[in-house]
This record gives C-alpha cells, sequence and structure tokens, in this order.
C-alpha cells in the first residue's frame, strides 16, 4: 500500500514557547504566595521551586490542564538522552500501568531501561506530545528496578492520540524509503495493511539505517510520539528494528 505520509522536517524544541501567559500564571501565583509566607522577595519566589503534588498515575496525569504541577513514577521505557538530536534536551519516556509520558530534562541523568522513577514537573505540549518538563535533576527520584514494560503490540493504522506515550510494537512493510532528516534523525514509513504509519529514528540512537529498503518486513519497537500534525514510532535502540 502506498503511504501518504509528507514530509516534515524535525525542528528543535523552542523552549521559550512551552508555556502560554496563562499556563504560566498558576505556578506564578503559587510562588508569590508562598513568598508571602516565608519572607522571599517577589524576584526569589519567581525563581522558587515548584510546589509539591499527590503522586498520581500517568494515565491521570494525561488528562491535566497544560502548565499542571503534578508527580508520577514508572518504570523508564526510553533511556536518557535516546532522542537528543531529534528533541533537544536529554529526556526520557516512563510508563506505569496507567500510561505513559516523555520527561523532558536539560542533563543526562543516566537512566536505563527499567528503573523505576518518580518525578515531579509540569505538564506542557511539545509540538503535539504530551511531556513532562522538569527544571531540576533534584526533581527525579530513582527508586530502584521497576517492572520490565513490554510493548503493546498495534496495527500500523492504530497509533494515535490513545497511544501517545506508551512503549509499542508494530510489523509491516517498508512504504517509503529511508528520508534523511540530520542533524535530527531518518525516517520511512511502514504499513501492515491498516494504514502507513511513520518510524522515526533520531540520529541519537546509533540506528543503523543502510540496509533498511522499501518492501522489507520489519518489527518496530519504540516510544508512539506525535510531531506536529502527524503520529509516529521512534525506536530507542538498535534492536528496536529487525527484519523479518
Amino acid at each position: 500500500m502506498t503511504s501518504n505520509l509528507l514530509p516534515t522536517m524535525r525542528r528543535p524544541r523552542i523552549w521559550s514557547d512551552r508555556f502560554t501567559e496563562a499556563q504560566r500564571l498558576p505556578g506564578l501565583l503559587a510562588a508569590l504566595a508562598l513568598a508571602l509566607i516565608c519572607g522571599l522577595s517577589p524576584a526569589s519566589a519567581a525563581h522558587a521551586a515548584p510546589p509539591s503534588s499527590p503522586l498520581i498515575k500517568i494515565g491521570d496525569a494525561r488528562t491535566l490542564p497544560l502548565g499542571s504541577t503534578i508527580t508520577v513514577q514508572g518504570s523508564v521505557t526510553v533511556p536518557s538522552g535516546a532522542y537528543s538530536s531529534s528533541a533537544g534536551d536529554e529526556g526520557f519516556a516512563i510508563q506505569d500501568q496507567s500510561g505513559g509520558i516523555y520527561v523532558s530534562i536539560a542533563t543526562n541523568l543516566g537512566l536505563e531501561l527499567r528503573s523505576k522513577i518518580r518525578v515531579t514537573g509540569q505538564l506542557a505540549d511539545s509540538n503535539g506530545l504530551l511531556i513532562l518538563v522538569v527544571s531540576s535533576p533534584s526533581d527525579v527520584k530513582p527508586l530502584g528496578n521497576g517492572p520490565a514494560v513490554q510493548p503493546q503490540p498495534v496495527a500500523t493504522g492504530a497509533v494515535n492520540e490513545a497511544t501517545e506515550g506508551l512503549l509499542v510494537s508494530v510489523a509491516g512493510a517498508i512504504t517509503e524509503p529511508v528520508i534523511n532528516d540530520l542533524p535530527y534523525g531518518y525516517y520511512l514509513a511502514v504499513d501492515d495493511g491498516s494504514g502507513a504509519i511513520r518510524i522515526y529514528i533520531p540520529e541519537s540512537t546509533g540506528i543503523d539505517v543502510s540496509g533498511l529498503a522499501v518492501g522489507q518486513q520489519i518489527h518496530v519497537v519504540g516510544l508512539s510520539y506525535q510531531f506536529a500534525d502527524h503520529y509516529e514510532i521512534d525506536p530507542r535502540l538498535p534492536g528496536d528494528i529487525t527484519l523479518q
């Protein structure tokens, strides 16, 4: 089946555009209130740490408004920095039984698969992808090893908002050749007959795309991801793409 996926070039994140002023306001008001209680100056309050929040499920967190400060925990499904070339940060992804989310942070914390993490941050939108923005490494608490997250098998045509943030797998034929989108990465399209899905391969994953060609049957594991106006699957490691 011929794919109708349009080429959309990757763009680095624009950090200043993450929050509108309306989304920033609740956090600013909370910081100013904290300043009055603690005797801090308004300037100091603007840089105060976000207020603590109770632990909630990731699936519940995904329903909250942008700008909400939340605390979630789960097992790492995308290791630190795997998407640095395409995401423009050193983030990682976590998942619990209710859902998954990408965590954006400027510092590479060296988190590996299966690490159990508790993290506090603010919900934001990054080119259509819901993310959790962490301002300080101290807001990320390692809790040892968690359960290994198995990828959820899905049809290529079923990768959508409902799967966003989850570790998924697809199998099908390559219907579009590898497109060079460096320095961010590469992409191609895979279709199992239910509709084509883009596979975006960040350059920072170290995955070799030289042997991939139209017509090959492949199996792909990766994060269900949204970028701009389309959904895609972003593999994490060289072993995430295998020929069948």
